[in-house]
């Protein structure tokens, strides 16, 4: 991993991506989302996870971070380790998942194509962290994510998406409390 794709100042804060690995849209279904929001809720609450964006696509998902003491790299350790062990026991316990055998065999082949997992690999290695040190930097990472969702043609507005800050900075009461940029 280049040197430029790593936490050098704590006291900023930074654009990350977590992605599935192959780009396998899992988050197709609520539950799944659910335990992305209830992941970035206890971070907020117990591990000094300062939040300002987010947003969860099909395939991925768009964070605006900082922390309050725990170094960020620990904390987004911690959220990727937590919701891939608890996506995959979702997807394998859900009688209504489509794919679930399908989604599970994948996770494993990939797991098993990796010596740092134990069994299954759900997310891609890294999550790519830009540091935020302008303005006109944030604001950019900050449109880019909240218009994921319209670009994807899920809705026409931002703030309709339900699984992102959007509404937040339009005014309106997310998911998860946020700290507003800017």
């Amino acid at each position: 991993m280049s040197s430029n794709y790593k936490f050098h100042d704590q006291e900023r804060p930074y654009f990350v991506t977590f992605t599935v690995v192959r780009w396998i849209d899992v988050f197709t279904r609520r539950e799944y989302k659910e335990i992305i929001v209830d992941s970035l809720k206890y971070c907020i609450a117990h591990k000094g996870l300062q939040l300002y964006a987010w947003v969860i696509m099909s395939n991925h998902i768009h964070l605006i971070i900082g922390t309050k003491n725990k170094p960020m790299q620990d904390i987004l350790r911690d959220i990727k380790r937590h919701t891939s062990k608890a996506i995959i026991k979702a997807i394998d316990e859900n009688s209504q998942e489509s794919r679930r055998e399908w989604m599970l065999w994948f996770f494993e082949r990939e797991g098993k194509a990796n010596s740092n997992n134990e069994h299954y690999q759900f997310w891609q290695q890294g999550n790519h962290p830009i540091e935020l040190w302008s303005n006109e930097i944030i604001d950019q990472k900050l449109n880019y994510l909240h218009h994921n969702p319209v670009t994807a043609g899920w809705v026409d507005e931002p703030e309709h998406y339900l699984y992102g800050s959007a509404r937040d900075y339009a005014g309106g009461k997310g998911l998860i409390d946020i700290i507003l940029m800017g």
